[in-house]
């Protein structure tokens, strides 16, 4: 089978969607599979050892520099070689490069999937329109879209009925985005980790990882730290447009010395920083998933987290669920046991195990080879 990913979000931007396109093209591949990703072109960025094509792009007028606008071009030798040899599209954004997926499989007769990765309304705040009036038409966006697709993926039940709530009436499957729980499983907690943060004895270490951006809630994080009982520290992992903003945020707040921000750190600085936490906070309620709460568990971390319904998915009775209130999160840290606890982290990784890479792979290939029985494909001539 070979599949072309089209992909608004890709490196060198780290995030979710850029992780999971990742995971799932890699997942494939050691299926036996090929997997191709057009994405737009960063200027800079030198490819990895992959089969990418990159689009002409444009700068976005955004702080977020590594986003670009895809111009919906690809070169004559990419489209007749390879789009031309695809067995199916995977669109991973309703964008540009969505349209031309869309595009393109209407041209070869070949199926389209959509993997619903964002809930477009939670980001009205970035466009300079009313609120309201971005929201529903972002919301129209996702159910268009979304009905031109063969078949759209979900990764948890919540968002199956959110899609079909905004009047999505296609195919709809509910397949969760996966980890290498091996890599993630391997996090080890470290005394000289920890040390690097100034951790004192009698502190608890609260660990963040995330895009910094308004949707994903932080300051609710830098005003826990603020209200706590006990001893914290919190080292948040990552960046974003809301960095500079959450530094000076973190200064109002008098808890500079208490949070740490440390960038974007590669992945494989992630589970050993996992599971030297006392705890994985995540105050986010706009996510579709929330990958790093499957590696945080993977890692056999104690996850306190804010209630939406997927977050409830993920962690499956593990962990803490909270009201999304700054208060609600100081007052749990006093609950957080002083050394590490075996019986949480076993049930962390047992809720983690039914996000391996293999299974979502295996899922994803199984929904590839049902639609493609049912298709007559052509080809693009010259």
């Amino acid at each position: 089978m070979r599949a072309g990913f089209f992909t608004e979000v890709y490196h060198p931007v780290v995030n979710g969607i850029v992780a999971s396109v990742d995971g799932l093209a890699g997942g494939l591949r050691a299926l036996g599979h090929e997997v191709y990703c057009f994405a737009p072109h960063v200027p800079g960025y030198e490819e990895r050892n992959e089969p990418v094509f990159r689009m002409p792009s444009l700068p976005l007028p955004t702080p977020a520099a590594p986003y670009r606008l895809t111009l919906p071009l690809v070169s004559r030798r990419n489209r007749h070689a390879i789009i031309n040899r695809l067995d199916i599209l995977h669109a991973h954004s309703p964008f540009v490069t969505g349209w031309m997926a869309v595009r393109y499989a209407r041209r070869l007769r070949i199926p389209l999937v959509y993997t619903y990765h964002t809930q477009l309304e939670e980001y009205a705040h970035y466009v300079p329109f009313e609120a309201h009036t971005t929201r529903r038409a972002a919301s129209t966006l996702t159910r268009s879209f979304a009905n031109l697709a063969d078949a759209v993926i979900v990764p948890t039940a919540s968002m199956r009925e959110h899609l079909l709530q905004l009047g999505v009436t296609v195919r709809v499957e509910v397949i969760p985005s996966g980890i290498d729980l091996r890599r993630f499983g391997s996090g080890r907690r470290s005394a000289r980790l920890r040390a690097s943060f100034g951790l004192r004895e009698d502190e608890r270490l609260l660990v963040f990882v995330s895009r910094l951006a308004k949707e994903k809630n932080v300051e609710l994080l830098l005003e826990s730290v603020r209200l706590a009982a006990v001893p914290v520290r919190l080292a948040i992992a990552g960046d974003g447009p809301e960095r500079a903003n959450l530094i000076a945020r973190a200064a109002e707040c008098g808890v500079s010395d208490r949070v740490q921000f440390l960038g974007a750190l590669e992945r494989d600085a992630l589970p050993d920083l996992y599971a030297s936490a006392d705890a994985f906070v995540f105050p986010s309620v706009t996510e579709t998933q929330g990958l790093v709460l499957v590696e945080a568990l993977a890692a056999g971390a104690l996850v306190i987290a804010a209630d939406a319904p997927p977050v409830r998915e993920v962690l499956d009775g593990a962990g803490m669920l909270l009201p999304t209130t700054a208060a609600h999160f100081a007052r749990s840290y006093s609950q957080i046991p002083a050394a590490p606890d075996q019986g949480v982290a076993a049930k962390a990784r047992e809720a983690a195990a039914r996000y391996g890479i293999e299974r979502q792979a295996e899922s994803v290939a199984a929904l590839y080879e049902d639609l493609t029985r049912t298709h007559v494909r052509y080809t693009i001539g010259t």
